[in-house]
């Protein structure tokens, strides 16, 4: 969701096991749908709530040796039910499964149809996680009405999926200032970012060194790979380029994948003046007015 469509919010989470890592139910204030969140482990206690029986859209989430990235499968179903006993016995990378269904029991196989395809064109286009789904559905043909219902609805969904940890749905963006810009350089690179709240943002147009060290993590090294595969990195002029811009996790994994090596990123990176990360945010731990300031 861009910054600009931003709203404030009240979300409500019920747990009715009394588990925090549990079953969650998830509601939005003045929002018509609710979101379920159900580890594997309990899918056969959880299995018989009404909710399981709706039409919905889901998400399939899990993990690989392969990649530190979220591997998630997007599905839909008339009866989401029928369609999770098929991945219980049949998908094994998922761990928790997240779907949404309309508490008015509202919405019809061509709504979670197209948000199903609006879902899976999200992540695809993001870039941050390994996509299970091996097509991309062509949406149903909706009313004008109706679109913009089903797009609503998708808003709140695409609201809520941060909240219970799962962000892969949005193109990685900043309005981090200028002046607010971090730097770091190696060998004939120079790349840009910055701290946001999801992680540490690294701009478009940054270049990556080419070559690698021989010690380099292997985690590192595949998550360059990855890069490669999907476009995000491309070679140019005897190094490598960020086609898009790009959120990491740490400024440690950003830094790591620019140097081709591992790296503290609160050393690195660093601002206009030469302070380094660690050095600016030592420096707002220890005032009580924001960093640049006048006295």
């Amino acid at each position: 969701m861009k910054s600009s469509e931003l709203r404030p919010f009240s979300i409500k989470i019920f747990l009715p096991d009394g588990r925090p890592d549990g079953l969650r139910i998830v509601e939005k204030s003045n929002w018509t749908g609710c979101g379920i969140v159900c580890p594997r482990s309990l899918f056969n206690d959880a299995k018989s709530r009404p909710e399981f029986e709706r039409t919905g859209v889901y998400i399939l989430v899990g993990t690989t040796d392969k990649s530190d990235l979220p591997v998630i499968y997007i599905g839909q179903g008339d009866r989401l039910i029928d369609r999770f006993r098929q991945h219980y016995s049949q998908k094994e990378f998922w761990t928790s499964m997240i779907f949404f269904t309309a508490k008015d029991e509202g919405l019809n196989r061509a709504h979670v149809q197209h948000m199903e395809s609006r879902l899976i064109s999200l992540a695809r286009e993001a870039k941050k996680c390994e996509l299970d789904n091996s097509a991309s559905p062509i949406p149903p043909n909706l009313s004008e009405a109706e679109k913009a219902d089903v797009e609503s609805f998708l808003l709140d969904i695409l609201s809520i999926l941060p909240l219970v940890g799962l962000s892969v749905f949005e193109k990685s963006q900043s309005n981090l200032r200028k002046k607010d810009l971090l730097s770091m350089k190696g060998k004939g690179i120079q790349a840009f970012g910055g701290e946001v709240p999801e992680g540490f943002f690294v701009q478009k147009g940054s270049f990556a060194t080419l070559y690698e060290v021989p010690s380099i993590h292997k985690g590192l090294a595949d998550l360059r790979s990855r890069f490669l595969e999907q476009g995000i990195l491309e070679m140019a002029d005897g190094k490598y380029v960020f086609t898009q811009d790009y959120t990491f996790n740490s400024p440690s994994s950003a830094a790591g994948v620019v140097l081709g090596r591992g790296a503290n990123g609160r050393t690195e990176w660093k601002n206009s003046k030469g302070l380094t990360l660690k050095e600016i945010q030592e420096a707002i731990s220890n005032t009580d007015k924001p960093l640049g300031a006048e006295s």
